[in-house]
């Protein structure tokens, strides 16, 4: 079905809460395990629906944040998702502590239960009020991002569109553009400020409410992880730090010698090249053209999915006035079917949008038909090994992308990988810091940025810039104000991401079927054991960073 024609409906709470209380009756009271095997299957259906509704409210309102009727109704799921998350729980712990369990985790598995146990880690009836403030505080944020007017070179600009002025070849064009936008952030910096405080107190209350001393644990409950902790968060840091920084800095000294600078300040720390960096040749219509070509040459599998997504319509990426700024790629359950947002503004982000959310698109259309919607998915960690890895099997059709300046774009997306472990890593590092020490003030929160700025980008100059001078860049990413704790996910992916690129250099097609074996297998295995399915290392691993840091630099010196 096209998305043009998918019906939304507002979900009946009322009617929602009746089920779910019906279904966990029928476990509580049920006389077999075929019973509740009836049960799990009703639910699975009422949830793909509900889902998908509420999906359907959140891209729509996305697409055109100023509509009237998609805010008000991306308002009410805000506001009704943690009455449905209330409404599930009890079937969940119906579920979970049932007599039949050993049947029903050998025709489910264990990993669903495992899975159920952290839900209900995160999630008491007490906290519904508290979790609807914090889902309208995150809208606000994104409403308040996607609002921005920034008259520049004659136009009225939103965030999404200054980002090809930020990496022009003129180095003054660069520095204003960055300086116009720090001006507009500067003018909404206190309602930035204001908005993270009533989160991060939001969320500490939360915590306390569910018996967590602080934030972390819990949001690392929230993020489902199921297979390693804080502390292995912590090592890979440390890693990080010892193994990647030192690369990223000497990358980034030959990058200033290209471009002729002493040293990189911000609005050159994009700038590549002295002739400027790869720009995508051609229309946004061809790049889309380019991108159904190169899926439908990669392999049988990526070749009926890029017509599935194509033909359907799943895919919305022009920057446009009121339109949420960002990607990213979502499902929807009820059809079976992956979304694709985006704003393109015709640099290599563009490309990255057809390689990188095409990659989360690709895992779930994979996954489409499996029996539990629960096991469609992996964890976030994963997900994102789905998507980074995509961007580096692209590498055979980067030409129709680029055409003469092909190179230049592998060894800008290579460079570009590396350099961003550490800046992703720092992100969650600062999330770490804020969490457990909620008590910090905004000045106070922007001075521990810039301290993790001198560990994990201590090349970089914030160029006096407005804004950006007062360690306020974090306010930008988005993720640390609607996903906390998710940022780092990316860093474990680029790390996977980044073997399989190793390993296409030397047999591209094992390469490919060993993703593809680590993508079918969906949400069914933790992290860990998909990276074992998937003939790659778990990031970590003592020596994991090491080992293709050295490979993706001596590809780099090479050239």
């Amino acid at each position: 079905m096209k998305f043009s024609e998918m019906k939304y409906e507002r979900v009946d709470m009322s009617e929602f809460k009746r089920i779910y209380g019906e279904l966990a009756a029928r476990v509580n009271g049920a006389s077999s395990a075929d019973e509740i095997i009836d049960a799990v299957y009703e639910h699975e259906r009422v949830s793909r629906r509900v889902n998908t509704m509420f999906t359907l409210a959140y891209i729509r309102h996305s697409i055109d944040t100023r509509d009237a009727f998609y805010s008000a109704e991306n308002d009410f799921c805000d506001e009704q998702q943690p009455v449905a998350e209330e409404a599930e729980q009890e079937f969940m712990l119906a579920l979970y502590s049932s007599r039949f369990r050993p049947e029903l985790e050998k025709k489910f598995g264990r990993l669903l239960f495992r899975n159920i146990e952290i839900r209900l880690k995160t999630f008491s009836p007490d906290i519904v009020p508290l979790l609807q403030q914090e889902n309208a505080l995150v809208s606000s944020y994104a409403k308040l991002i996607a609002s921005a007017r920034i008259e520049f070179d004659g136009k009225v600009l939103n965030t999404s569109q200054m980002a090809p002025y930020c990496e022009n070849r003129e180095e003054s064009v660069r520095r204003a553009a960055y300086t116009a936008l720090g001006n507009y952030y500067d003018s909404i910096g206190d309602e930035l400020d204001g908005i993270f405080d009533k989160l991060v107190a939001l969320r500490t209350e939360i915590a306390h409410k569910l018996g967590y001393s602080d934030f972390t644990e819990l949001g690392y409950y929230r993020m489902n992880r199921n297979c390693y902790t804080p502390d292995d968060v912590a090592e890979f840091r440390r890693q990080v730090v010892e193994d990647i920084v030192p690369i990223s800095c000497e990358l980034k000294r030959r990058q200033a010698e290209r471009i002729g600078v002493d040293r990189i300040e911000l609005f050159n720390n994009s700038f590549l090249r002295p002739d400027g960096n790869a720009v995508p040749k051609g229309t946004a219509e061809d790049l889309l053209a380019a991108g159904r070509r190169m899926y439908r040459e990669m392999s049988p599998y990526t070749a009926e999915f890029i017509d599935f997504l194509y033909d359907n319509e799943l895919l919305d990426v022009l920057a446009k006035p009121g339109k949420q700024v960002g990607g990213y790629c979502t499902d929807l359950p009820l059809y079976r079917a992956p979304f694709i947002f985006s704003n393109f503004n015709g640099t290599s982000g563009d490309v990255d949008v057809l390689t990188h959310e095409a990659g989360h698109a690709f895992a779930s259309y994979m996954s489409r038909d499996f029996e539990l919607l629960e096991y469609a998915s992996p964890t976030a960690e994963a997900c994102e090994v789905h998507s980074m890895s995509m961007e580096f099997f692209a590498w055979k059709w980067n030409s129709l992308f680029y055409g003469d300046q092909t190179e230049k774009a592998l060894y800008s997306h290579l460079e570009g990988c590396v350099n961003f472990i550490p800046y992703g890593t720092m992100v969650d590092h600062f999330q770490h810091i804020i969490y457990a020490h909620p008590e910090l003030t905004p000045a106070e929160r922007h001075a521990e940025w810039k301290k993790l700025e001198s560990i994990y980008r201590p090349y970089l100059s914030d160029g006096d810039l407005p804004f950006y001078r007062d360690g306020r860049i974090w306010q930008r990413q988005l993720h640390i104000y609607h996903y906390p704790f998710y940022y780092i996910d990316y860093c474990l992916a680029q790390t996977v991401a980044l073997e399989y690129w190793a390993m296409s250099q030397k047999d591209y097609g094992k390469a490919f079927e060993n993703y593809l074996a680590y993508t079918r297998k969906g949400g069914s295995l933790t992290f860990t054991e998909l990276c074992e399915a998937g003939g790659v290392i778990s990031p970590f691993k003592p020596g994991a960073l090491k080992e293709i840091a050295s490979v993706a630099a001596e590809w780099l010196g090479k050239r």
